[in-house]
């Protein structure tokens, strides 16, 4: 069997997942094989049996909270220095020489766009259509960034303020890239010139279906097979099923891996007093900050998200695109507050659908949230629109298996042709 190589950056629990999706569909057809630089989730892949190699340097917990600050937008910067970034690719390519797989497969290992040109390995990544911010602003779907919806900025035109946007963008992506274009010199490689260079392979898989965001089209390396959603096969808390029963509404609350742990604290507060109960697996992300939980609120460790989410009457998160399907698939309405832009207009393509609310996080306070939360529970259309589309993303999920498979075996094949929607 042909061996296919995953990449997962497994200190962020979404695209550790993600990867193990992709792998778990494969593991009967093609050897798998996991290769990471640290994080909190690599146990996950272990659980899952499948051969990990822990990669030099490994990531230290402070690297990994400079990660998610760079990645949101909270620092300025690249994710790792020169130095960190000719490392991690002589250690990647050196891998990748060693196993010569069919392919290697990330979602956001950023080292990897090098590594695999370094070793002569096709790249798939494994991504969404909203990470293409010209393209959703130039079709009218994209909204101006949260990070310029400030006092004195929003009297612009709306405009200008994607204008804006664009340009605050490029210039971030010029300093997210320098290191990784110093090494990729070094290599022979070609320069990456904007973030989309770096975030896509030789052929791209969609973690979507393709009348999610709305684009009219897409570049013909990409191809659409549905949700990667998290399966951990862990069971439902019996606390949350009684819960479930009971009279109130039931609101499950999580921010993801990447949440911000001020963010989320201001947000359980907040929900004191309510006519409604909130379970909430942030119990970690909140674990060094004092919170004073609502009565109404059980906090909780990690959850199987799709299950919780059926049993909730709405879903409120941020919009990474695995907790925006996985709420979506739930068949409930979703309120969404984003952490960095993608995350936004996720979220708005859930709000074109007719069943979620948005809230910039730079408007976020108790009030807003509440009340959009009382409006959703007592939306009927709403709460129509989100169960006809989550049957829609049912039959997505129940091929996307296959898709995944036919995709590899067309690539082994040299057959594998511009197709957004895979057999």
């Amino acid at each position: 069997m042909k061996t296919i190589a995953m990449f997962p950056a497994a200190w962020n629990l979404a695209e550790t997942t993600r990867t193990l999706e992709v792998a778990k569909a494969c593991r009967n057809e093609f050897n798998i094989v996991f290769a990471t630089h640290g994080g909190q989730f690599e146990e996950l892949i272990e659980n899952e049996g499948f051969p990990l190699t822990r990669l030099e340097p490994g990531l230290t917990d402070e690297q990994i909270e400079h990660l998610y600050q760079v990645d949101q937008g909270e620092k300025i910067g690249s994710f790792f220095t020169v130095k960190q970034t000719r490392q991690r690719v002589e250690k990647e390519a050196a891998f990748l020489r060693n196993e010569r797989p069919l392919a290697a497969v990330t979602g956001f290992n950023v080292t990897i766009t090098l590594s695999s040109r370094a070793a002569d390995v096709p790249l798939i990544w494994l991504t969404q259509s909203t990470w293409d911010i010209q393209a959703m602003i130039d079709e009218g779907l994209g909204a101006y960034a949260d990070d310029l919806d400030m006092a004195g900025l929003r009297l612009l035109p709306d405009a200008v303020l994607k204008w804006l946007t664009r340009q605050t963008f490029s210039w971030l992506g010029g300093t997210i890239l320098r290191p990784l274009n110093t090494v990729a010199k070094e290599y022979g490689i070609e320069k990456l010139y904007d973030l989309r260079d770096l975030w896509q392979g030789d052929h791209n898989l969609l973690a979507e279906p393709p009348d999610f965001s709305g684009l009219s089209s897409v570049p013909d390396t990409y191809y659409y097979i549905g949700p990667l959603i998290a399966d951990l096969a862990s069971p439902v808390p019996e606390e949350i099923n009684r819960l479930a029963a009971k009279q109130e509404p039931l609101v499950y609350f999580s921010m993801g891996s990447s949440g911000k742990p001020q963010v989320i604290k201001r947000i359980l507060e907040g929900f004191r007093d309510q006519p409604f109960n909130v379970v909430s697996p942030m119990k970690t992300k909140l674990q060094e900050l004092y919170v004073k939980v609502p009565p109404n609120v059980l906090l909780t460790d990690w959850l199987p998200a799709l299950d919780v989410s059926r049993l909730a009457d709405i879903s409120v998160i941020h919009g990474g695109i695995g907790t925006v399907m996985t709420a979506a698939l739930a068949g409930k309405p979703v309120l969404g507050i984003g952490m960095m832009y993608e995350q936004e207009y996720n979220i708005d393509c859930l709000v074109r659908k007719g069943f979620a609310h948005r809230i910039r996080r730079t408007r976020l306070d108790s009030e807003s949230v509440n009340k959009a939360i009382l409006e959703l529970l007592t939306d009927s259309n709403a709460k129509t629109s989100a169960m006809h589309y989550a049957d829609h993303l049912k039959a997505w999920l129940g091929s996307r298996n296959q898709k995944i498979r036919n995709f590899f075996h067309a690539l082994e094949k040299g057959e594998l042709k511009p197709r957004h929607d895979l057999p």
